[in-house]
């Protein structure tokens, strides 16, 4: 018998200096995975990819090599192939150092539409937010002996986003890497999206000590900082707790529900994000209008 069509997915995105080596990955480790996670958040899995590369006349041979085999290296053990691509080099100063434009094809059985995302429906994260955005933060403000060991968290989700699709699918009503804008900037635009209220529970959102230090000597807010390696998820909320344990048993073991989406109760909630505190107050969460850091 034939098989049911599939709907096709692309995605593509640019990557540029932030530093280009972080500890915990690269420009090109992070170009791959970013590309991986947003094929994933469709609900499609990523079969393919193209890359385009530009460098400044001057690049190190050997810093491009280590990019390169690394990001080459990373889509094969996801079972992924590199089926085409492009270099140049610019004259000195025409471009920052090292550029990165990454596409991935994917296929889906059913696509992934935050647009679905509905009232009594459950939030989830993965895991500990804000590590990435963190990391860079300290790179480029030459404080990463301030945060001990902490690594970025930009890594693929293939292996638990895939069989969570496989197994929850039509469950999964929205789905997102919260990289530019963090968390915040996700949360707000499904909100905006369905015209809903979404409440979290400040206490519940996992933060690494080192990073809630580091962030809050800075005035910083988590809740807007980047992350590169885990998902955001919006679930019916009669598996949400089946979908938390499934997540830690294949390894995300600080996935957990943060919040839900309600009816707003006032126009003036309606496409906001509310914020419970630790101390049982609410507050509005508003998205950064500049992320911070810029990652890309």
């Amino acid at each position: 018998p034939r098989s049911t069509p599939s709907n096709s997915s692309a995605a593509s995105d640019v990557y540029k200096r932030q530093p280009i080596f972080f500890p915990g990955g690269n420009i090109g480790t992070l170009a791959a995975s970013g590309t991986i996670n947003d094929l994933l958040m469709m609900g499609a899995k990523p079969i393919a990819a193209m890359d385009s590369i530009i460098v400044e006349e001057g690049f190190p041979m050997d810093k491009l090599n280590t990019i390169i085999e690394s990001m080459v290296n990373l889509l094969i053990n996801e079972g992924i192939a590199l089926i085409g691509g492009d270099f140049k080099v610019m004259p000195k100063g025409q471009v920052d150092k090292i550029v990165i434009g990454m596409t991935g094809i994917g296929i889906a059985k059913k696509l992934i539409v935050d647009s679905n995302l509905k009232i009594g429906d459950k939030i989830i994260v993965t895991g500990p937010i804000g590590d990435h955005g963190t990391i860079i933060l300290a790179s480029q403000l030459g404080y990463l002996d301030k945060i001990g060991d902490l690594t970025s968290d930009s890594k693929p989700l293939t292996k638990v986003m895939l069989p969570l699709i496989e197994k929850y699918g039509d469950l999964i009503h929205a789905a997102r890497d919260p990289t530019r804008g963090g968390l915040s900037a996700v949360l707000s635009e499904w909100a905006k999206l369905t015209n809903t209220t979404i409440l979290i529970e400040r206490s519940s959102i996992p933060v690494r000590p080192q990073v809630e230090g580091f962030l809050d000597a800075l005035g910083i807010d988590p809740l807007h900082v980047a992350c590169e390696g885990i998902a955001v998820l919006g679930v019916a909320p009669e598996v949400a707790d089946e979908i938390v344990e499934f997540l830690k048993k294949n390894g995300e073991v600080d996935a957990c529900i943060i919040g839900e989406v309600i009816k707003p109760k006032t126009s003036i909630l309606k496409g906001k994000v509310v914020v419970r505190t630790e101390i049982g107050g609410l507050t509005i969460l508003e998205p950064q209008a500049l992320p911070i850091p810029r990652i890309c």
